[in-house]
C-alpha cells in the first residue's frame, strides 16, 4: 500500500487483504471507522481486480465500501455506509447504495 503523510485510519477499517499494493491513499485523507477498500471482487463468471486511489484530503465515512478500480478525487467526501461503485470527482459528496452525488450531506 502507498500511504502518504497525515492519513487517518479509523478503527477496524480494512484495506484489501489480497491486493494491498493496489491501494494509494494521498496526504491528509481520512478512512473512517469500519470502512472497507476492496481491490478484488468475486463474481459468478469472473474474478476482478483494480486499483483504488483515495485523493488528498478526501474522506470516506464509517462503514463505507469502495469497490475495485475506483478513484475518490481530492477533497471528495463519501457518506457513512455508502457503496462506491464508480469514480467520485474531486470536491463532490456522494452517498447511498450505490453512492450517487448529493447536495444533502
Amino acid at each position: 500500500m502507498e500511504v502518504h503523510r497525515g492519513v487517518s485510519w479509523g478503527l477496524e477499517s480494512t484495506p484489501d487483504v489480497f491486493w494491498p499494493e493496489l491501494i494509494t491513499v494521498e496526504a491528509d485523507a481520512i478512512i473512517g471507522y469500519d470502512a472497507t477498500l476492496l481491490c478484488h471482487e468475486f463474481l459468478q463468471e469472473e474474478y476482478r481486480t483494480g486499483p483504488i486511489r483515495v485523493g488528498e484530503r478526501a474522506m470516506i465515512g464509517a462503514g463505507a465500501i469502495v469497490l475495485p478500480g475506483v478513484e475518490i478525487g481530492d477533497g471528495a467526501q463519501i457518506a457513512a455506509n455508502s457503496l462506491v461503485t464508480c469514480d467520485v470527482p474531486a470536491g463532490e459528496t456522494w452517498a447511498g447504495v450505490p453512492a450517487v452525488p448529493t447536495t444533502d450531506c
